[in-house]
């Protein structure tokens, strides 16, 4: 009776899957035996990029499963080589045992198993020496990444918003910028930075609103899958692995944001919880959650009421036991209110020339202190080199753990502090962008937020919310808005466009005042980035007011 075998073949490696030659090799090679020693094989199982380690495969699994229900057959079970089986000492002893239990005898055209003392011996010496490979493969591989990495080149799966591309000179690869994708992800970081989105939630819809964002099968991006992105120093131009003992490594890659704006990101992460964002602000409703009843002074609500004619969008109060409470606000009156109230915060003409000299002073005077902030910020770079060898010097002549753990904390810190310096310092030489475009977007929402609110988008909108006024909005059905609590820089234009005297000093030498404004507009021009302005002249495009001048595009 001629004796029945099935043949084992293992890969761990994705090349050997996808060259085909691995799983190839290991069969023809199983089956010239098989010929050799006159056994017929039934049947070949085959386990692909699964590691030696592994004790659970699925095809090992499925061949246990057929020696036991052909157990009265005696199956002879073909290896190519010992390290086939496994590579770890501890599962080739398991699944040894597990073979001979389901019937089977395990024979390789490499290795001749037997139960004597001698034969087990050898056999264990060369699972060990399997075990020893595979370790020492892995130790090499780590050691060459490290090396790599220490380098300044990523090793790993590509972050998102970046692909591999191979680098000139070396023969190696480097992360590049993947756009469109990449200038998605730099706008969502640099806005929740500034606060354009309060909440991871806000964010990730932005990033649900684009078809260029990465999706898992299901279409979906997650908020773990967001919350990990805004953590990552990677998109700030630095590598950190401190399992691996390297700590922010200036990378080879392309930054998508400043250091700065990361460290800025982490202040808010580790700062007040936020509100998460409610599901139900849609475009159909965009003042929802900002306006209240002027009775009970709680938010309104929103809906579409089902009429004789078809469906109809109402504002209304949903507070028990308000004399308001179920009575509805068609959605074109409350909203038409807004636009009013908007239209009335647009400044005058004259405002803004006055602005617009008063600012251009104020920038050429900036561009003139850059040339000594430079020196100043390497002062401060050096006294930080300081600080780290001291600390550097105190780990060397100390043995206690915690205090070591404590001094490399504080060189941690002090490099990187050192990075936000240099960043600064590469700022500093490099010249300041025009005045025009610099303030391009904040003086075309200070010209007319209106204009912005009708034509934007919901995101849009609701920028203009957070920057115009800084308090919920109370509406009456009957006397409609309430007085505004409007933001600093509008409240300012407002005040100089009624003649205030003492608001007209600004022009003058109140140049602590200047400053403030100077960095609120900075905040607007951050939040409001996605606005392109018109192809006209900048005192036109920002300053002339009248209804032949386009506003901006959305």
């Amino acid at each position: 009776m001629i004796q029945k075998a099935v043949i084992y073949a293992r890969v761990s490696s994705v090349k050997q899957v996808t060259e085909g030659n691995g799983l190839a090799s290991q069969e023809t090679r199983c089956r010239d035996y098989a010929k050799h020693k006159n056994y017929e094989v039934i049947d070949v199982f085959r386990d692909e990029g699964l590691s030696g380690k592994l004790l659970d495969r699925p095809n090992m699994k499925a061949m246990l499963g057929y020696l036991k229900k052909h157990k009265n057959d005696h199956l002879v079970v073909i290896i190519d080589d010992i390290s086939r089986l496994a590579r770890d000492i501890e599962t080739h002893i398991r699944l040894r045992t597990s073979i001979t239990d389901a019937g089977g005898k395990l024979e390789s055209p490499s290795i001749e198993f037997g139960e004597d003392s001698d034969s087990r011996l050898v056999e264990h010496l060369l699972a060990s020496v399997a075990a020893h490979q595979r370790e020492k493969n892995a130790e090499q591989v780590k050691n060459r990444m490290m090396s790599r990495m220490q380098n300044g080149y990523w090793t790993f799966y590509p972050v998102p918003g970046y692909i591999y591309a191979k680098e000139k000179g070396s023969g190696g690869k480097i992360l590049v910028r993947d756009e469109p994708l990449a200038s998605i992800i730099a706008e969502g970081l640099e806005g929740y930075a500034c606060g354009r989105f309060e909440t991871i939630s806000e964010l990730r819809h932005f990033f649900m609103g684009t078809p260029h964002f990465q999706r898992d099968r299901k279409g979906k991006i997650y908020f773990s899958q967001v919350r990990d992105m805004l953590d990552r120093v990677f998109y700030a131009g630095y590598i950190d692995k401190p399992e691996w003992g390297l700590s922010m490594v200036k990378g080879r890659h392309e930054p998508l944001i400043s250091y700065e704006t990361y460290r800025k990101i982490q202040d808010r992460l580790h700062g007040q919880a936020k509100a998460p964002a409610k599901l139900n602000i849609n475009a159909d409703f965009p003042l929802r959650g900002f306006v209240i009843c002027a009775c009970c002074e709680r938010p309104m609500a929103a809906c579409w009421s089902t009429g004789r004619n078809g469906k109809y969008p109402y504002y209304l109060c949903r507070t028990n036991g308000c004399e308001r409470d179920g009575k509805s606000i068609r959605r074109e009156q409350l909203e038409g209110d807004f636009e009013s109230l908007l239209a009335d915060l647009k400044p005058s003409e004259h405002v803004f020339f006055m602005a617009a000299a008063m600012f251009t002073d104020l920038w050429n005077a900036k561009r003139e202190a850059v040339k000594t902030d430079t020196e100043t910020l390497r002062q401060q770079a050096l006294q930080l080199d300081r600080k780290s060898t001291h600390f550097f010097q105190r780990i060397a002549q100390n043995e206690n753990p915690t205090l070591i753990a404590a001094y490399e904390n504080q060189i941690r810190i002090l490099e990187e502090e050192k990075i936000r310096l240099d960043e600064k310092i590469a700022q500093c030489g490099r010249p300041l962008a025009p005045f025009d475009e610099t303030f391009r977007t904040a003086f075309s929402f200070l010209s007319n937020p209106q204009k912005i609110w009708a034509k934007g988008n919901l995101e849009h909108k609701r920028a203009v919310i957070k920057l115009t006024f800084t308090s919920k909005l109370a509406y009456d059905k009957k006397t409609g808005f309430r007085t505004a609590e409007t933001s600093l820089p509008v409240r300012l234009l407002q005040e100089l466009s009624l003649g205030r005297t003492e608001m007209v000093a600004l022009s003058g030498s109140n140049h602590i005042i200047k400053y403030l404004l100077l960095n609120i507009l900075l905040i607007h021009i951050y939040c409001l980035a996605p606005y392109p302005a018109p192809n006209q002249s900048f005192y036109h495009r920002f300053f002339t007011l009248n209804s032949s001048v386009k506003g901006i595009t959305a």
